[in-house]
Parts: structure tokens; C-alpha cells; sequence
């Protein structure tokens, strides 16, 4: 592949002959994603997919502190959609759900906010013991909470769990990521990348074709989620005042920018009874 990649290292047959690994590149700011991330992820991605000599992706992130700690606040100032039509959740996971081929996370540091659904949108993810922290971080800082990639929490460890990562924004071990269904093993720092070794060569001994059938039907599970085509409509019907200057939004960046914290407590005011009383008047 010729792409010249500044957010990303994208390497083939590094460790394993047959495994492609990208390594989001950007260790100063804990490996958090801007829209140019997503776009050399999404064609690294393209790029595996299409070469018939690779038959596993390893996602990864450089460094010991984060695989992935969400994304850049920085560049996403303002998640209004009339200002970014959400180009940002088109781009969402860099394709790795729509490969057939089966996707890795090795995490080692922080998978948080973004970087937390990207580990768990892979088909397999290897925690890193002593170093692996997971969790949400949408309802801390006031991000967009909305889309089939909290939906799709549901499906991987439970309604009543997936409501408690996403509404109370804890942090998990590697040990409790096992224990909960988040990940699927968690090994000693020393170990990891003998591990993620050795489950390319597993995969790699597998039958392409039935594990890209077995991908296909487990994706097929979501399909209902992937037709939500507009989440900013949760947001528009929930809180219409959110995305506003002085919203809930705003106030939530303000807050992790000048390292304080939020205060919430007026906006609830915006959703108080407000689904009870629009059912109210659709039923009058």
C-alpha cells in the first residue's frame, strides 16, 4: 500500500505472517482519534481486506498509557450536527465491522470513551493485565450518547451492564472487562504479544470462508441498530437546547478543558417529563 499515514503505522507480517496490524500513532495525545484517524484506520482497514495474503487485523494503539482514550475534544470542539453532520460517526471504527476478516484488540492503557466501543466493536479483545482500563466517558463530559454504538453494548455484556458503563462512566480493570464479557482474556504485560501471536495463528490455521460466514451471521445481530440512520435524532427529541452555546455540550467541554467540574445540575430542567408530556399531547 503507497498511502503515506500520519495518524496510524499500518504493517503487514510484522509478527506473523498473515497478520496486518495498525497501531494508532498518536502516544502524546493518548492515542484519542480526530476524523484523520478514522480515515487511514478505515483504508488500512480497506487495504487488508482486499489482500489475499492477510487473514487477521490487529487494532492496537502506540505505547503503554491508552490503546484508545476516545476522541480528540480538541478537534471535536462542536458535535453540533449542524455544524459537522456528524461526518465524524460515519467514519466510526474505521470499518472494521464491515471486513469479514477477524479483527484483534490489543489494549494495553486506557480504552475509554471511543477507544472503549472501538475494543469492543473488534470480533476478539486481549486486555493487557497491569495496564488495561476500560470505560465510557460520554455522560462525564456531556458527549453525544447516541447511535447503535451504545445499543450494541446491550448485546455484548447485557442490558443492566451496558447501562451502568454508559450512565455512571466507572473505570474496569482487565480482570473485570473478562469477568463482565468486555474482553476476552487478560495476560501480564510480558505476555501480550505472545498472545495476540498466538490467537493470529489460530485464526489463521481456521477455514477463511467459515470464519468470514460466522462474522457475517454474529453482524447480522446488530442489523435493526445499523438501520438507525440519524442519531442526532435522539438527541433532537430528548434535548433540543443541548448542542446550543450555552447547552449541555458546551458546558461539558468547558469543564474537561479547564479541568473542573461540570455543573450539570441546571440542565435538567431541559428533559424533565418531556417524553411523558409529548405523549401527552400525541395522545390528545
Amino acid at each position: 500500500m503507497s498511502a503515506v499515514f500520519s495518524d496510524i503505522r499500518y504493517e503487514k507480517h510484522l509478527r506473523v505472517p498473515g497478520a496486518a496490524w495498525i497501531t494508532i500513532n498518536r502516544p502524546h495525545r493518548m492515542n484519542s482519534t480526530t476524523q484523520q484517524t478514522w480515515r487511514e484506520i478505515n483504508a488500512a482497514v480497506e487495504d487488508a481486506d482486499a489482500d489475499a495474503e492477510i487473514g487477521v487485523i490487529v487494532l492496537t494503539g502506540a505505547g503503554d498509557r491508552a490503546f484508545c482514550a476516545g476522541g480528540d475534544v480538541g478537534e471535536h470542539a462542536s458535535d453540533d450536527p449542524a455544524a459537522t453532520g456528524f461526518r465524524h460517526l460515519g467514519l466510526l471504527h474505521g470499518g472494521i465491522e464491515d471486513t469479514l476478516k477477524p479483527v484483534i484488540a490489543r489494549v494495553c492503557g486506557y480504552a475509554i470513551g471511543g477507544g472503549n466501543h472501538l475494543a469492543y466493536h473488534c470480533d476478539l479483545t486481549i486486555a493487557c493485565d497491569d495496564h488495561a482500563v476500560f470505560g465510557q466517558n460520554g455522560a462525564r463530559v456531556a458527549a453525544m450518547t447516541a447511535g447503535n454504538f451504545v445499543q450494541d453494548l446491550a448485546y455484548i455484556v447485557g442490558m443492566k451492564k451496558a447501562k451502568e458503563l454508559w450512565m455512571l462512566c466507572r473505570r474496569y480493570t482487565a480482570r473485570e472487562a473478562v469477568e463482565m464479557g468486555l474482553a476476552n482474556v487478560a495476560v501480564a504485560h510480558e505476555s501480550l504479544d505472545d498472545e495476540v501471536d498466538g490467537w493470529c495463528r489460530e485464526l489463521l490455521e481456521r477455514a477463511p470462508t467459515s470464519l468470514a460466514l460466522i462474522k457475517y451471521v454474529f453482524r447480522d445481530v446488530y442489523k435493526p441498530l445499523r438501520d438507525v440512520s440519524d442519531p442526532a435524532r435522539y438527541v433532537r427529541e430528548v434535548n433540543p437546547a443541548y448542542f446550543g452555546a450555552d447547552g449541555e455540550a458546551a458546558e461539558g467541554k468547558r469543564a474537561f478543558k479547564e479541568k473542573r467540574p461540570p455543573n450539570f445540575g441546571a440542565y435538567r430542567a431541559h428533559i424533565s417529563g418531556r417524553l411523558r408530556r409529548e405523549r401527552l399531547a400525541d395522545e390528545a
